[in-house]
């Protein structure tokens, strides 16, 4: 077996008998999670002068929402979730089909304990959006990433977080947060694209509008579009 799977199966391990003292309600079906994706973007988005800045998500050509990526450690880290990625529509700037992702990775170091967060990125660029687009993409290795920044604008921020091509945010018991998520891996999720569409739709297919939007993801996208209109 490679290292990798052992440590995602050591870290999953962890998540669980940690999920057992903290019960949550975890999401199980596609309709589930994007329902939860929708409250954890409405909360990230309404969050008061610590939310994702309303400029930078006009100018993004995508988003991906993980609601409750599991992390755990015991001197072996990893973190696993499973979300959505939502693009423009070629040729206009409204939200198209989500398409589903997973995301997973290991980290090495002391560390104890499991936790949950809620992930939200933003793809400020195409190369960015054609890598999530590929069956593997590694933050941090085949783009840049960045805790990306909060606020009602971004016109104080650093260069060097506006450089960044993928800006990433956090929500963790109830505080957001910009999050540094490198050496996470983001690949497709074809079953879920299946339990969505009928059909396993790869993620290019679904971005590319060869698909309608679920009338489950009709809450999510109503959001996206509410928030980001461009002037």
């Amino acid at each position: 077996m490679h290292l990798r799977a052992i440590v995602l199966r050591i870290a999953l391990s962890v998540s669980f008998l940690g999920a057992m003292a903290v019960p949550r309600a975890d999401a199980d079906t596609a309709a589930e999670r994007l329902a939860q994706s929708a409250a954890v973007l409405q909360e990230i988005l309404s969050a008061p002068d610590r939310g994702i800045p309303a400029d930078l998500l006009r100018k993004a050509h995508c988003v991906v929402i993980v609601p409750g990526l599991k992390k755990a450690g015991l001197v072996i880290g990893g973190k696993y979730g499973r979300g959505f990625l939502v693009c423009r529509a070629p040729g206009n700037d409204a939200w198209g089909a989500p398409a589903a992702l997973r995301i997973e990775g290991g980290s090495f170091g002391f560390q104890i304990g499991a936790s949950e967060t809620d992930v939200v990125m933003l793809l400020m660029d195409d190369r960015s959006v054609k890598g999530i687009l590929s069956s593997r993409f590694t933050l941090g290795g085949d783009a840049d990433v960045a805790a990306g920044p909060v606020g009602r604008s971004t016109a104080a921020q650093t260069d060097a977080t506006m450089n960044a091509k993928i800006l990433s945010y956090s929500r963790s018991r109830g505080v957001f947060a910009g999050l540094a998520l490198t050496g996470a891996t983001i690949r497709q999720d074809l079953d879920q694209n299946e339990e969505m569409y009928g059909r396993k739709w790869t993620t290019s297919e679904v971005v590319a509008g060869r698909v309608a939007p679920p009338r489950t993801a009709a809450d999510l996208i109503e959001l996206l579009t509410t928030h980001s209109r461009r002037p």
